[in-house]
């Protein structure tokens, strides 16, 4: 894993392959080992920029809380480091909140953005309660017992247990993950806008993927926008983590996507 000082932060990632460039962002309380599965299934067409967003995986945890819009600069400030002028942008979760703010201010840097399990709205109070019961339990449980609460549910419930495999792996890598960093993120979710306009005011290639049994983020709350520049697209059987759970089958999305944008 390499890492790059990006907006202020190290910031680690991971690299494969070559071609168009293609930036995966994971989610909360992963890294970029969310994508173990998926990178190899698209690496021999593009080149796959894997980042830990920061405060997670090897990224540089500063003190929070963080915000959406700087995790975005983050995001941006690293492309440009590696000299990487165009990209598609993907994100997972948190990485799609991210991948919003970013299509928002760096648009001419885009060749098209997509959201996997993700949405453009902002969080619900009842959301933003949960936020905060999230940043007490991680101070006053530690990070393994959280993420032992959160990673099961990520997943449909009806793989859960010939998932188990790939359950320990999430539960692995958030473990990684430093506290302080979950808590600055989880406030940053918290705080993060309604940005649906930025889904609808786009003319950019835009990509939305939901799990046909994601009970984190329903389909209807990602298919927010229509046009004939939207690929709109429900994966079978998954719940909030189809990069584990039918990675082939969102590789060939992905895939479609991509030469759709040639």
């Amino acid at each position: 894993m390499a890492s790059i000082s990006a907006n202020g932060i190290s910031v680690a990632y991971q690299e494969q392959g070559q071609g168009q460039t293609i930036v995966l962002l994971h989610g909360f309380c992963g890294s970029s080992g969310y994508w173990e599965k998926l990178a190899p299934r698209l690496s021999p067409e593009y080149h796959i920029v894997m980042p830990d967003l920061r405060g997670h995986g090897g990224s540089e945890a500063p003190a929070g809380p963080y915000t959406i819009e700087q995790m975005a600069e983050d995001i941006a400030a690293l492309m440009e480091q590696m000299g990487v002028a165009k990209y598609t942008l993907l994100g997972h979760s948190l990485g799609g909140y991210i991948t919003l703010a970013l299509a928002e201010r760096y648009s001419s840097r885009l060749n098209g953005f997509g959201l996997i399990h993700s949405t453009p709205y902002p969080d619900s109070a009842e959301g933003k309660e949960k936020r905060l019961k999230a940043v007490d339990k991680i101070r006053d449980e530690g990070i393994e017992t959280f993420v032992d609460g959160l990673v099961p549910g990520l997943f449909a419930p009806d793989l859960r247990q010939a998932m188990e495999q790939e359950i320990e792996h999430a539960k692995q890598l958030g473990y990684r993950t430093p506290p302080q960093g979950a808590q600055g993120a989880s406030l940053a979710m918290r705080e993060r806008g309604d940005r649906r306009e930025v889904l609808s005011g786009s003319s950019l290639p835009i990509l939305l993927v939901a799990g046909e049994n994601d009970a984190v983020i329903p389909a209807e709350r990602t298919f927010t926008t229509e046009g004939n520049h939207v690929t709109k697209t429900i994966i079978k059987g998954a719940g909030h983590m189809s990069m584990y759970e039918a990675p082939e089958q969102l590789a060939a999305v992905i895939r479609d996507f991509m030469r759709s944008l040639a």
